[in-house]
């Protein structure tokens, strides 16, 4: 997945579909079962002292995230490759590598989009991500700073960045 300026996330036809069938089954049948993991726990007595009754809530409660997060998602996809960045800069949907302080023998490559846009053969940061943030906008052999979690920064020279292919 890959977000643009516009709010449009891009999909590949794979990931729309597995996302929508996701979707489905949990507007469906998963909530039918949710429904009646509640209701035998309910049966059980006290819901004050119930454990069930409440797993079964807070587990409904999750899955009514998912399929709010799974609904605007689907509401803002397109399906297709991300347009290429007109400049050369690393963009959302881009395959990026890095060399940590320079270092080109320390380097990590990644795919920079949402986890949902990718298959798990490649690690993937989201653009939102404090690394992913930092080299947006960025061409290769540029340098590019984010900060870590402690405060402190950390950079990293842009070697190669490319669309991805699914």
């Amino acid at each position: 997945m890959t977000q643009t300026s516009e709010n449009v996330t891009w999909l590949t036809q794979e990931a729309y579909n597995q996302l929508r069938a996701e979707l489905d089954y949990l507007s469906g049948p998963a909530r039918t079962e949710i429904a009646a993991k509640i209701a035998a726990a309910r049966e059980e007595g006290d819901l004050r002292e119930n454990g069930g009754y409440h797993a079964a809530k807070e587990e409904q409660g999750k899955q009514e995230l998912r399929v709010r997060q799974l609904t605007q998602l689907l509401e803002n996809a397109k399906v297709g490759e991300a347009p290429a960045s007109a400049d050369g800069a690393v963009a959302p949907g881009m395959v990026v590598t890095i060399a940590f302080d320079g270092d080109e023998d320390d380097t990590v490559t990644f795919l920079l989009a949402s986890r949902e846009y990718a298959s798990s053969d490649i690690e993937t940061y989201s653009p939102q991500s404090p690394l992913g943030s930092g080299v947006i906008g960025k061409k290769v052999g540029q340098d590019a700073q984010y900060e870590l979690p402690n405060g402190k920064f950390a950079s990293v020279k842009i070697l190669k960045a490319k669309p991805y292919q699914s």
